[in-house]
């Protein structure tokens, strides 16, 4: 697991190897990942929108962005936290994510972002 934690919101990424299928004739990695968000700050939060960047180890990048996660946009009070689960395919076996969220102040209505730590992608066959 990795977590960071940015202006009181900490964020922890737990990730798992799911499986290999092919699409479109071609071999995908599948992985998911389970995030929590967690409001260690004063005030009250709601995320709003999230910029991913997923890269694999055949240099292939996508820029993912969008409005909340998973069709939602969590407002947190001080101690709360939201998790969710989602997923991504590779090419390859090896592969890494990063991102942020944009978040939102309750009290000063200022939009900052915090940072989604970096987090590995393998499949555990390939690590030898």
């Amino acid at each position: 697991m990795v977590e960071q934690i940015t202006r009181g919101i900490k964020v922890s990424v737990q990730t798992n190897f799911e499986g290999t299928f092919y699409k479109n004739y071609k071999m995908h990695f599948a992985f998911g990942y389970v995030v929590t968000i967690e409001n260690q700050s004063s005030e009250s939060v709601q995320l709003t929108s999230r910029h991913w960047e997923i890269y694999d180890s055949l240099n292939n990048t996508e820029i993912i962005d969008g409005e909340g996660v998973i069709g939602k946009k969590p407002v947190l009070k001080p101690g709360e936290k939201h998790s969710y689960g989602s997923g991504c395919l590779l090419a390859s076996p090896y592969g890494s994510m990063k991102g942020f969220y944009n978040m939102i102040s309750f009290n000063s209505s200022k939009i900052f972002k915090v940072a989604i730590p970096t987090f590995k992608l393998s499949a555990p066959f390939a690590l030898n």
